[in-house]
């Protein structure tokens, strides 16, 4: 999309918050919201924008916030979905419309989700890329979902390995044992194997140790027999920052955007992230090294940490999100998904889709697309195609 038909704007959506905006198409054409996901930025909606354009909406593509031009506010903290959401929110006032179509990949699908669940008065209809919509689970959070259906090596565990913090472990009248990890799983050495309640135990009370510190406070929490001491000046870069900081910027995009085994992403024990993935590193088809610069340009100005803490936040969203639970969805909707695409094939999840469960949820699902041969990056690698869906949807509005 030529840089002269886009225009870029800057949008304060909460106090100290600043978004990117691109936009395209007529300033009184109907609005459409496009929500990128990770690792990406508005550019993953350049060929969307141009087709919307050119059909009369106006297409309003925002960084989201820890992303590209817009600010990331500091600590995990300040990524929940009820941040992200009032982000959103907040750029439909500044758009001045009474309600918008939404698109969304990625997480974008998963904060648009929520989005036409807490505020379904702002969304005309929506169209969601390759995330389904859950609903809450009122006794087992996300996170520990994936871990019983997947287990530890799933990639959205291995993200949860963010900012570090020392603690040292000390029982009575036996030396303290000191760790990076505020996983249970870094801990089999320390207890007797096979001792899967004392770990989750473990973990959970590792987490208030953070979230403690995260407010600036020296914690130790007593776990039976096992005191757990935040040690001072003990912050450490994060597992999952040092994966993607550990090489070229445009070779470890280029192997992230290849990916397209079917099949969950899942690192095995001894193996790194980008080890696991199932792409030898050379440009997708779909994108230009043009394109690829542009990524890697924003990527290496603000680092990932702020897209990582999104799936930081997905325990703290499940959380924050209680109120919420057996609340359908009833925003028009329309799903598509590449039959290649990690999310489509973890189990479960098409049966899900297809015999019932996601209907059940969203009364008003109106057509589930399942494009062949596609993988994650739906509306990048099939760019044609998803604009017709799109545009096609909205247009019956």
């Amino acid at each position: 999309m030529a840089a002269a038909e886009v225009r870029h704007r800057t949008v304060e959506v909460a106090s100290g918050v600043r978004l990117h905006v691109a936009e395209a198409g007529p300033e009184d054409g109907p609005a459409v919201l496009l929500v990128h996901g990770f690792p990406e930025l508005w550019y993953s909606w350049r060929h969307q924008m141009r087709a919307l354009a050119a059909r009369g909406f106006r297409a309003v593509a925002p960084d989201l916030r820890g992303y590209g031009d817009s600010d990331a506010p500091p600590g995990r903290d300040s990524y929940t979905v009820l941040h992200l959401v009032g982000d959103l929110v907040a750029l439909i006032a500044d758009v001045g419309q009474p309600r918008v179509f939404v698109a969304a990949h990625d997480w974008g699908a998963a904060v648009a989700w929520q989005l036409c669940l807490l505020r379904p008065d702002l969304v005309t209809a929506f169209v969601a890329l390759s995330v389904e919509y859950h609903p809450r689970n009122p006794t087992r959070s996300p996170v520990q979902t994936l871990r019983a259906v997947c287990g530890d090596g799933h990639y959205i565990c291995f993200f949860q390995l963010g900012e570090c913090l020392s603690v040292t472990l000390v029982r009575s009248g036996l030396p303290g044992m000191t760790t990076t990890s505020l996983s249970a799983a870094a801990f089999p050495q320390c207890f007797p194997s096979g001792a899967a309640a004392f770990h989750e135990r473990l973990c959970s009370s590792l987490l208030k140790v953070q979230r403690e510190c995260c407010r600036g406070f020296d914690t130790v929490v007593t776990l039976g027999a096992w005191s757990i001491w935040k040690e001072k000046n003990s912050r450490k870069p994060g597992v999952a920052e040092a994966e993607f900081g550990r090489g070229d910027i445009k070779c470890l995009l280029k192997k992230f955007y290849g990916m397209r085994k079917a099949a969950p992403l899942i690192i095995p024990p001894g193996k790194t992230l980008f080890d696991s993935i199932d792409s030898d590193g050379t440009c997708p088809a779909w994108l230009s090294e043009e394109d690829i610069s542009y990524y890697a340009e924003k990527f290496e100005k603000t680092g990932f940490t702020g897209g990582l803490n999104y799936y930081r936040c997905i325990d703290l969203n499940w959380e924050l999100t209680a109120p919420w639970t057996g609340v359908p969805i009833k925003v028009p909707t329309k799903f598509i998904v590449g039959d290649q695409d990690l999310t489509y094939n973890i189990p479960g999840v098409k049966d899900y889709i297809h015999k019932g469960g996601l209907k059940a949820c969203v009364p008003n699902l109106e057509d589930v697309v399942v494009m062949e041969g596609v993988a994650h990056f739906i509306n990048q690698e099939k760019p044609d195609e998803v604009s017709d869906h799109i545009c096609g949807f909205f247009s019956k509005f």
